[in-house]
């Protein structure tokens, strides 16, 4: 809520299915507007009202009985709502309009209409300081990484001195990134279900596919998981699925839109090229689908590049250096068969200690506190 620019007059919150994008909404509201103020309305376009009645008659009907900010959910499940956002817009100079939509959308890119009037923001899982400040009933605040590689000596006796985190650490691999642990309910059969949603509806749907590419791309989606972090053979999957080397192409891409995967490029390459490896979007969503124990390194790789992707841009470098960082920062995830070779001049080593006393070391859990 502190990154955005609330005196704008239509706001896109947009999100992966179970990060928590109704519950924002209606905080929003809680936080801002009396129980009794009828300036604030949220709702939701699952209703069947919503069938008959368009969002431009419901958005001047409130209005005029002193509607000021409208708080609308489930945006894309309405036809043509770009269209009668940008009239509200337009019109409706003294309503302000935040809807929520999926993370598969582009609200500027495939919705022109929108170009130069909405203001887009995402919506990220629990960052492990959130799910610190959460469990630990304790403020933590974030850091920049520029300030983190800097300082991080001094940084991390500082976060010691309030809390122990690896105390917590496993707890946020295994369920903290989805807000909904918190739910008296078996988390990760709620994740799987949160996982097919995001199939059926934030892609299917969107995407405007047939109902008959729901089995193929989950079959992908589960290979790949499977495997990663990989390197994606793509006439081999192509061959598992029975579809086109382009279809899991385009797959992959969609994937990776509903924050399902990670895709991880070289240094000057991107989509429609083949990702160089294909990572696990967050640790959470590694255990439902393994019946093996997770190995240690996978989940460092995948928290690392989770944590990171928010602000950052990650592309994969040379032998042993995992990741290139904006361009300018080489990193290596510690491992235990690698900790002892020789270390690589200029690059950061991220270790699994508590706390390090070196330059070039920095713990793995510290980079849980970008955001």
């Amino acid at each position: 809520m502190k990154e955005i620019d609330w005196t704008h007059r239509l706001i896109g919150i947009k999100g992966s299915r179970g990060v928590g994008k109704t519950s924002f909404l209606l905080q929003y509201a809680k936080d801002n507007f009396a129980p009794d103020d009828r300036s604030c309305l949220y709702i939701n376009l699952n209703h069947f009202y919503f069938t008959k009645s368009s969002i431009i008659e419901f958005a001047d009907m409130f209005r005029n009985r002193g509607g000021k900010v409208l708080l609308i959910d489930q945006i894309f499940k309405y036809p043509e709502w770009s269209k009668e956002l940008r009239f509200c817009y337009d019109h409706f100079h003294d309503l302000q309009i935040i809807f929520s939509g999926s993370s598969v959308m582009r609200l500027k890119e495939e919705n022109p209409e929108l170009s130069g009037c909405v203001e887009s923001y995402n919506l990220r899982g629990y960052s492990f300081r959130e799910f610190l400040t959460l469990m630990a009933d304790v403020e933590l605040e974030a850091y920049s990484l520029d300030d983190m590689l800097e300082n991080h000596l001094d940084i991390v006796p500082s976060i010691l001195n309030k809390v122990k985190p690896l105390a917590f650490f496993q707890d946020y691999l295994h369920h903290g990134y989805y807000p909904f642990f918190t739910e008296n309910r078996n988390f990760s059969e709620n994740l799987l279900k949160t996982m097919n949603m995001m199939l059926e509806v934030d892609i299917l749907l969107i995407q405007q596919m047939d109902l008959k590419c729901l089995n193929k791309i989950r079959k992908l989606l589960y290979l790949l998981l499977l495997n990663a972090p990989c390197t994606p053979n793509i006439s081999q999957l192509s061959n598992e699925i029975s579809t086109s080397r382009a279809t899991v192409m385009n797959y992959i891409k969609y994937l990776k839109d509903a924050r399902l995967l990670n895709t991880l490029y070289y240094d000057g390459e991107e989509f429609p090229k083949k990702p160089a490896l294909v990572y696990t979007h967050n640790t959470n969503l590694i255990y439902p689908v393994s019946l093996d124990p997770v190995q240690k390194q996978i989940l460092n790789e995948t928290f690392f590049y989770n944590m990171l992707h928010k602000d950052h841009r990650l592309n994969t470098q040379e032998k042993n250096v995992h990741f290139l960082v904006d361009r300018k920062y080489s990193f290596h995830i510690e491992s235990e068969d690698t900790k002892n070779k020789k270390k690589i001049p200029d690059a950061y080593y991220v270790t699994n200690k508590v706390e390090t006393n070196e330059k070039n070391e920095i713990p793995l859990w510290l980079f849980g506190f970008l955001y």
